[in-house]
């Protein structure tokens, strides 16, 4: 018995050690303020199908102020990510709102057809973007997506957090202008109305960490009974 004993605190000294790399994964990422500079959330005066980034095989009405031939109905986006346009040829959308989009095609008209063209893009159709999330959920895996999407939403197809997820731990990973981008979030504090809940894109990657001090508790709970060092124990900390 004793030697089972000093095992089991042994294999808890072993935890405890282990909760001191807690931190370790996500410190080089910003968090708090800065990193809704990074992954930003939906603006509560501004309309959430203006953010909508378009991807492969969406459709688009392009619309070209008076001048009918140079506009066009049901555009497929392919699956490189390009449209075909009369005279301007193929334009990348993918990655683009219909805004930016519209922006790019009058600047490719201005330069050789028209003075000052005025354009307009659409999204007449939008097919399902695929994003990934990982760590502790329930159910890790790649979902389906169909327009603006949150954080929250994403979780929750995912069948929500494991018992050992760190909430306050919980990356956003996303291209941007070609470039692999990450901030972090905290999940309770959102839950809590407290910061506010970040959009997700097509292609993004969540990761839920894992909190090695949950798990350090629940290692307590579980071995209590058999060290007889608690008569109660208390319920794991929420800040963890």
């Amino acid at each position: 018995m004793v030697i089972m004993r000093t095992g089991i605190i042994a294999l808890l000294s072993c935890t405890v050690a282990a909760c001191a790399s807690d931190n370790q994964v996500s410190s080089t990422l910003p968090t708090g303020a800065a990193a809704y500079g990074v992954i930003s959330a939906p603006s509560p005066n501004q309309d959430s199908v203006a953010d909508y980034r378009i991807g492969p095989l969406d459709t688009l009405d392009v619309t070209v102020f008076q001048e009918p031939e140079l506009s066009a109905k049901g555009l497929q986006v392919d699956a490189s990510g390009q449209i075909a346009l009369p005279l301007a040829g193929s334009v990348e959308a993918k990655g683009k709102t219909a805004a930016e989009l519209s922006a790019d095609i009058e600047k490719l008209f201005g330069v050789k057809y028209l003075k000052d063209p005025q354009v307009t893009v659409s999204v007449a159709t939008s097919v399902s973007q695929r994003v990934s999330i990982q760590g502790e959920v329930t159910e890790p895996g790649v979902y389906q997506v169909s327009g603006p999407t949150t954080l929250l939403e994403v979780l929750s197809m995912a069948k929500g957090e494991t018992d050992v997820a760190k909430l306050n731990e919980v990356v956003i990973f996303r291209n941007i202008n070609g470039e692999r981008m990450g901030a972090v979030f905290d999940v309770a504090s959102i839950r809590r109305g407290q910061a506010a809940d970040p959009s997700v894109q097509g292609n993004d990657m969540i990761v839920v960490g894992y909190s090695a001090a949950r798990r350090f508790w629940q290692n307590v709970v579980r071995a209590a009974p058999l060290i007889g060092i608690f008569t109660r124990v208390a319920p794991i900390p929420s800040a963890y």
